[in-house]
């Protein structure tokens, strides 16, 4: 099981206090013989249509040295995931990235 991100506990909180359940920390992907772990599943109802909307969330935080490998990481990992995802769980057809920098990193000047 891979090891939770430093944002994990700030972005639970987040959900939850935007009215999601947390349904799986990790959500687990089988994948044929494989398993693929994707960083929360949660759910919530939808008053309107009387029913549950699921997503998945992949947290990601970019604190390596490279931006770009942990751009290239993240996007690879999106991309697999929502594709495997789509073909295992449709009650689950989203899969949210959650990017996290330090504001500091964010730069105004181009």
């Amino acid at each position: 099981m891979p090891a939770k991100d430093v944002y994990h506990d700030a972005v639970v909180r987040a959900l939850i206090r935007d009215g999601w359940t947390i349904t799986h920390d990790p959500l687990t992907i089988r994948w044929g013989t494989r398993d693929l772990f994707v960083d929360l599943g949660a759910e919530r109802l939808l008053a309107a249509e009387r029913g549950e909307e699921k997503i998945a969330v992949e947290i990601k935080s970019f604190l390596s040295p490279s931006e770009m490998s942990d751009l290239k990481e993240a996007f690879g990992q999106y991309i697999m995931h929502h594709d495997i995802l789509e073909e295992t769980d449709p009650e689950r057809p989203s899969i949210w990235p959650c990017v996290m920098r330090p504001a500091t990193q964010f730069s105004t000047s181009r």
